[in-house]
C-alpha cells in the first residue's frame, strides 16, 4: 500500500440492502398463506398477496439500488438476492399453478431456465461472471407485471390482460435463457483459450 492510501473499509453485513433482500425471503411464505386462504379465491385475501407480491418485488429493485449507489454491495447480497428473487417469483407460479390459475407449463418453462442459468453460473463461475442484460432485465419486469396481474382478480373482459403479459414474460425468459447460453460458452471458450 502506498503512503496516502487508506485501507479498504469492509462493507458490514448488517446493511439496509442485506436487510431488504432477506425481508423479501421472509415475505414468501406470508405471501403464500395469503394466496391460499379462502382456497385462493377469497377478494381479500387475493388482494393481499398481489398487494405482499408488490412490496416484495419493490424491494427487489430498491436493494440493487442502494447496494450499488452506496457502496454496500457483499458476498451474502450477492448470493441471497438472486434466491430471494426466485424464491418470490417461483412460489408465486407454483401457487398459481396449484390453483389452476396458470398453466403448469408456464412454471414449468420458466423454472427450468431459471434452473438452468443457475447451473451455467456456477460452471464458469471461475473464468468470470456474465452481467445481467437488458433482456434479462426485462425479463423479469414482465414476469413480476404478468404474475401481478394473475394474482388480481381481474373483470372477465380483461383476463386477455393475463394472456398477453405472460406471453412476453415467456418469449423474453427463453430468448434470453439463450443468450445466456452462448453468453457462457463464449465466455468459457475464451478463458479456456491457451
Amino acid at each position: 500500500m502506498s503512503e496516502g492510501d487508506e485501507p479498504a473499509v469492509p462493507v458490514p453485513l448488517l446493511n439496509i440492502a442485506n436487510v431488504l433482500t432477506v425481508s423479501r425471503l421472509v415475505m414468501v411464505p406470508f405471501f403464500l398463506l395469503a394466496l391460499f386462504t379462502g382456497g385462493g379465491q377469497d377478494l381479500l385475501w387475493r388482494l393481499v398477496a398481489f398487494g405482499l407480491f408488490v412490496i416484495a418485488s419493490i424491494t427487489d429493485r430498491i436493494d440493487g439500488d442502494l447496494a450499488r449507489k452506496r457502496g454496500l454491495v457483499t458476498d451474502f447480497g450477492k448470493i441471497a438476492d438472486p434466491i430471494a428473487d426466485k424464491a418470490l417469483t417461483g412460489s408465486a407460479l407454483v401457487g398459481l399453478s396449484v390453483l389452476g390459475d396458470l398453466p403448469w407449463w408456464v412454471t414449468i418453462v420458466i423454472a427450468a431456465r431459471e434452473i438452468g442459468v443457475t447451473v451455467l453460473r456456477f460452471w464458469v463461475i471461475r473464468h468470470g461472471v456474465i452481467p445481467a442484460s437488458r433482456g434479462g432485465k426485462a425479463k423479469t419486469l414482465m414476469q413480476i407485471i404478468a404474475i401481478g396481474f394473475y394474482l388480481l382478480p381481474l373483470p372477465p373482459f380483461l383476463i386477455f390482460v393475463r394472456w398477453v403479459t405472460m406471453g412476453v414474460a415467456l418469449l423474453l425468459t427463453v430468448v434470453t435463457g439463450a443468450d445466456y447460453v452462448v453468453r457462457a460458452f463464449r465466455l468459457r471458450a475464451v478463458a479456456e483459450t491457451p
